[in-house]
């Protein structure tokens, strides 16, 4: 069954088409970005591609910053893949797909230099802010990676500092204080299905993957982060391809920030 749905999905993508209509290096749309939607977090964010369904929540803590960079604070994303959003996903520890989820978040907003460490410190040595970004799906209908780091954007340009009085945070008070973005990285998946490149795959399409990349861009179409997934190899050319894509597509979803 398998392979007979990918050899279907091969020949429409031959004929420069897929499954549900769109073009190959088409988004599903609506492409939706909400704000403010978890009124406990210090910052959030829900994503809508189509029908896949992403919230994110950010919050702030205080901690102590790591012997090698006693001047820096820190992020630590995480990702959490309910059977809510899909049956094929188990209640648990995370599992391979949840790590790759957070990991590729996490790249993209740290190799960016997105956020300014140094702004974290607190106290050099003893305390910084700890950004604590939670990715959780609502439903998973395809391309999880592009959703939740679109959300995770969103959810971080949004993020207020709590009332700190040096000692203890006081949670219910948010201050006017936002925590500072220095870039804005987009994430956009390009994926190879035979000799074919196409974006924002549904849960057949992935399904039916040959190779695919993660493409982190900033405003300007710099690169600054890459993740490669699935199981064959991709050429120089192919790279290429991608990163192109990667790149151009960036700047439709940056437009719905």
């Amino acid at each position: 069954m398998h392979r007979e749905l990918r050899n279907h999905i091969i020949g429409l993508l031959n004929a420069n088409i897929r499954l549900d209509g769109r073009k190959l290096t088409e988004y599903r749309k609506p492409i939706e970005v909400e704000s403010s939607v978890v009124k406990t977090a210090e910052g959030s964010a829900r994503v809508k591609i189509g029908e896949t369904d992403v919230i994110v929540g950010v919050k702030l803590e205080v901690g102590e910053p790591y012997p090698d960079t006693p001047n820096e604070g820190t992020i630590i994303v995480g990702a959490e893949l309910l059977p809510l959003s899909n049956p094929d996903f188990e209640l648990g520890p995370p599992g391979i797909q949840a790590i790759e989820l957070a990991r590729v978040v996490d790249r993209g907003i740290r190799e960016s230099k997105a956020i300014d460490f140094k702004k974290l410190c607190i106290e050099a040595g003893s305390k910084i802010w700890m950004v604590i970004i939670d990715i959780c799906p609502i439903n998973d209908a395809g391309n999880l990676l592009d959703a939740s780091s679109l959300a995770a954007l969103a959810a971080l340009k949004e993020t207020r500092y709590p009332a700190f009085d040096g000692e203890k945070i006081d949670y219910k008070t948010k201050t006017d204080k936002k925590l500072e973005l220095e870039k804005l990285p987009i994430a956009v998946t390009v994926i190879k299905i035979g000799e074919n490149f196409i974006v924002d795959p549904d849960t057949e399409e992935e399904m039916s993957i040959d190779a695919r990349l993660t493409v982190s861009s900033i405003e300007d179409g710099t690169l600054c982060a890459l993740q490669k997934g699935g199981d064959y190899p991709l050429t120089i050319e192919d790279i290429d391809k991608m990163l192109d894509i990667g790149i151009e597509k960036a700047k439709e979803l940056r437009r719905c920030l």
